[in-house]
């Protein structure tokens, strides 16, 4: 599913990364823990397309059998949308808008039709307990309501993988105890994939393996 090899990530003279190697199987919960500035967010975030390594031409990055390097800008754009889900500690909801739009408009991007987008919509919301949450806006929504309507938007292109960074670290422990038990209900029910950046310890032992960053590399 994921396969990283020598990643390194240097600002300046601050190297961040110090060639970490990962890979992730489909279907597989890893969480992945360490100190603040260990370069967990940096990781996922290379994993997302969202940032680059620095030595692309001596380093590996494959989601799903495509090879990221070899990707264009335009076509890296509609590679992250179909492929990858985010999931943030701050969803990100757009306050303008619905749940339900703001679920779609990732399906909306990919330029799917409105019918098709809305329906999938609905099914995702319904599924995470909020068919009665389709027209309010995020002012409206408790910060649970708030973070799986995050969730629904992150599923919405049926993606790969989905990558949270501190996905529950702005919620009550109720809030965040009902997040965690989600993620393996869409793995055991949908065969979602996922890579969980965290500081939560129950939500990384819960996961089928913890990675531990020290000073830009897993060190175990």
């Amino acid at each position: 599913m994921v396969k990283a090899k020598n990643i390194k990530k240097t600002y300046g003279e601050l190297q961040v990364l110090k060639g970490v190697d990962v890979e992730i199987k489909k279907k597989e919960i890893v969480s992945i823990v360490g100190a603040s500035g260990a370069g967990k967010t940096t990781l996922l975030q290379i994993i997302g397309t969202l940032d680059n390594s620095s030595n692309p031409k001596e380093s590996v990055l494959e989601i799903d059998g495509v090879d990221i390097h070899d990707l264009k800008d335009k076509e890296l754009a509609k590679f992250r949308n179909k492929h990858i889900g985010f999931i943030f500690q701050f969803h990100q909801l757009l306050p303008e808008f619905t749940a339900l739009e703001n679920v779609c408009i990732p399906g909306f991007i990919q330029k799917r039709p409105k019918s098709e987008v809305e329906s999938r919509a609905k099914e995702l919301l319904d599924f995470l307990g909020l068919s009665e949450r389709y027209h309010h806006k995020p002012n409206e929504l408790s910060g649970g309501e708030q973070q799986r309507v995050a969730v629904a938007r992150s599923l919405i292109n049926n993606p790969s993988i989905i990558l949270a960074d501190e996905p529950s670290g702005n919620l009550d422990s109720e809030s965040a105890e009902n997040l965690h038990d989600l993620f393996f209900k869409l793995r055991d029910e949908l065969g979602q994939t996922f890579i969980i950046v965290t500081h939560n310890k129950e939500l990384a032992e819960m996961a089928d393996r913890k990675l531990t960053m020290v000073d830009g590399k897993i060190v175990s």
